[in-house]
Formats: C-alpha cells, structure tokens, sequence
C-alpha cells in the first residue's frame, strides 16, 4: 500500500484567479477514489509547488459516492462532475475544462507518482505534443501490476499498435501521459471506456504529432477494493479498437492470406488432376472448398480498400502514398475493363468444358474436368466480378462529400 499524507496541503492551484494564466492542468478522473484521492492531489500540489509551474488540479469526477468531490473541494482541486460513465469520457469532459496550455493526466489511485509532472511538463515545452509514461523504462514496484498485465497483455497490446500504426511508444497503456491541449483537442477523441488510451496515442500518430516517452514508476494503488479495469473486457476494446482503425491487418492480410492459398492449392489440383498426399486424396471437394477460400480471401481484399478509402476521405487516416499512387492510375475504367477481362478469361476457359460436357451429349461430367476446369474458371469468373463492382463502389466513396472528423492537417506518411 502507499502511505497516504494527511494535513493541510501547500496549496498552488490558482484556478481560482479569474483569467489566470496556467502552465499546466492535472487532470484526475475519479470514482470513489475517496482513500487515494488526497494523496494524489497533494503529491501533484508539491510538483507544481517546486517546479514553479502555474497550475491547476482538475478532478474529473464520474459519479463519486464516497466523499471524494468533497475531499477535492478541501484540498483546493477545481471538480468538473462527468455524468456520462466510463474512463474516456471522465478524461474528455475534464481536458475540456481545463485552463491550461499543457495537459497531465493521471489516474487517482495513487499508482503513479505526480512528482514527475515537471519532466513531463519539460518535454512539451521542447516542442513535442504527446509525452507518454513508460511504466517498463521507470520501474514497476512489486505488486503493482498482475502477471498477466505486465508479461502478456500490455507487452501484446502495445506490440499490435507499434506494427499496426508504427508508433514509436512502447507501452500503449501508460495512465500517466501529457500534452499539448491544442494539438490533441484536434484529434476528436471520442470513446468512453478504456481503449481512450489507445485512441489518444494512435490518433496522435496518425495525425503526425511529436510523440516521445520518459520513464515513469508504477507503484501499487492505495486502494483496498478491486480496481475498475477488467483484464479481458477492457483488453479486447482495445484490440477492437486497433483493429478498426487498422483495415489493412483486419481485411487485408488475412484476405491475402486466404487468396494466395485458395488459389495455390485449386491450381495444383487443377495442374495434376488431383492430388495424392499419402493417404489422402485432394480432388474434386478440396478443390471446390479452395475455391471458396479464394474468393472470400478477395473479397476480403477489397473490404479492406473500401474501408482504407472511406478512411482517407473522412479524414480519419493519413493517405498511405501506395494508394493514392493506384488512385492516380487505377481509374473506374481501368478498374472495370479489368474486372471484364478477368470474366472474359473464365468464360472462355469454362466454354471448354461446355464444350466437352457437349461432347459427351450432356452426359455426368468427370470430376478430372470438375478439378481441371469447372471449379477455376467459375472462381476466376466470380473474382471478375467483384472486381467490376467494387471498382464502381470505390468510385461512388469518391464522389461522397464527407466532412473531416477534425481540422488537425494529416500527415502524408505510409500508414497502413
């Protein structure tokens, strides 16, 4: 457990001084954090007390029923009351209130030390616009974070943002971070729960902010209840999150995937006739599940160009330079003139079998011909024509006037 400091405060909140100009905001949201509460706010007092930094505390509370909008009131903290639930938006209504030209923020059960506010305060005022905490750079003290947090969840997490958005942090999921309020009131942050820590950090990539991390200690909270985050419930928002954002790895890599091996075993079985794997025939029903494997692989391919355009034209992503380069020369024409081809080929190849099933005067067609060429130019026939409507679909995406979801100009890099 932390010590909990009692007493009265050295108070140098000055949120209070109308049009007071303020350094920074140290924003907390809060629920019932009645027994962690006071000594947050003054373990933040004593930062900003020794940095000589112009500041204010601001509780974002969410519905405390213990006292502790009271106990924040005592201490001098300004109490911003956040009625729509969840950790996101505690943090959205309190950044909104806030005077300050930077922005800490910080859980309130006393598991981060405010004491680093300054270092952090020190980065933003060298030019970067996301400072964020790295518990595995600055410690974590025994007992502070299960297992299956520190070895497993947030080690995977961060792994999945680091290679779905490049993102130069380390650990995603750091409650102690700051920033610049102008840049990040232009990202429009909006989720509610605890994925509001990945939206913040993966929209400030994505919209080119200066981004830079400082260790930061991890103690154990002073808390004798169960914290409010669920370990699986939580993990996955995150993951949806990242996901969503990231068309490329939700439809693309794996419809490459399910294309390339559709495709590859349906040709070696058309190329042989069958195939013959010890004991184990691939003919004519592995041919045709290949098939279906193949088509949905490129259907999923072109779910994912939908999703990345839709993305571009609202503004919610950077345009990756490869696609804008196949916007440039893969017009709507060029696209549906492909598509046909495509067609054209599989009807030719499967008018052969026609021909040879009239050959055999309409009789049961052999599953060498079924392998050989029924199954593949039917697949080549229907990749044809996904390829034609979708053509005309992404070009309908274009003509869509769609209103950019926040002002911050986006950054032309090659994210996926």
């Amino acid at each position: 457990m932390v010590r909990l400091f009692r007493g009265e405060p050295a108070l140098v909140d000055r949120s209070s001084v109308p049009g007071a100009d303020l350094d920074v905001s140290i924003v907390m949201p809060c629920l019932n954090e009645a027994e962690t509460l006071e000594f947050c706010i003054v373990e933040a007092q004593a930062a900003l007390a020794e940095s000589g930094l112009r500041g204010e505390i601001v509780i974002a509370d969410n519905g405390s029923t213990d006292g502790s909008r009271e106990i924040a009131a005592r201490l001098g903290a300004r109490v911003v009351e956040i009625s729509q639930k969840g950790y996101g938006s505690a943090l959205l209504g309190g950044i909104a209130a806030t005077r300050g030209e930077f922005i800490v923020m910080g859980d309130a059960d006393a598991s981060y030390d405010f004491g680093q506010v300054s270092s952090i305060v020190s980065k933003l005022q060298e030019g970067y616009e996301l400072v964020m905490g790295n518990r595995f750079l600055g410690g974590v003290q025994p007992g502070a974070m299960p297992w299956h947090h520190r070895y497993i969840g947030n080690p995977l997490l961060s792994g999945v943002g680091r290679l779905f958005f490049r993102c130069p942090a380390r650990d995603f999921h750091c409650g102690l971070r700051g920033f610049r309020k102008d840049a990040i009131s232009q990202l429009d942050l909006s989720t509610s729960g605890m994925e509001f820590a990945s939206e913040m950090l993966i929209k400030a990539t994505l919209g080119g902010l200066k981004i830079v991390e400082v260790p930061t200690v991890l103690r154990p909270d002073g808390r004798s209840r169960p914290p409010h985050l669920r370990s699986f419930r939580d993990g996955w928002r995150h993951l949806r999150f990242m996901l969503l954002y990231c068309p490329f790895w939700l439809f693309a890599v794996l419809g490459m995937l399910l294309f390339l091996a559709g495709t590859l075993f349906m040709g070696l079985i058309a190329v042989t006739g069958g195939l013959i794997i010890g004991s184990i025939t691939l003919s004519v029903n592995t041919s045709s599940a290949s098939a279906m494997v193949a088509l949905v692989g490129c259907q999923l391919v072109i779910l994912a160009a939908f999703a990345r355009r839709l993305f571009t034209a609202m503004g919610v992503q950077p345009e990756p330079r490869v696609l804008a380069l196949i916007e440039r020369h893969v017009t709507l024409e060029i696209g549906v003139l492909g598509g046909l081809f495509v067609v054209l080929l599989g009807s030719l190849w499967f008018g052969t079998a026609f021909l040879e099933w009239r050959a055999a005067d309409y009789g049961g067609m052999t599953s060498d011909l079924s392998v050989r060429t029924v199954i593949p130019s039917l697949t080549l026939i229907l990749v044809g024509v996904q390829v034609v409507f979708g053509s005309f679909l992404m070009s309908i995406i274009g003509l869509i006037p769609f209103p950019r979801t926040h002002s911050r100009r986006i950054a032309r890099n090659d994210f996926r």
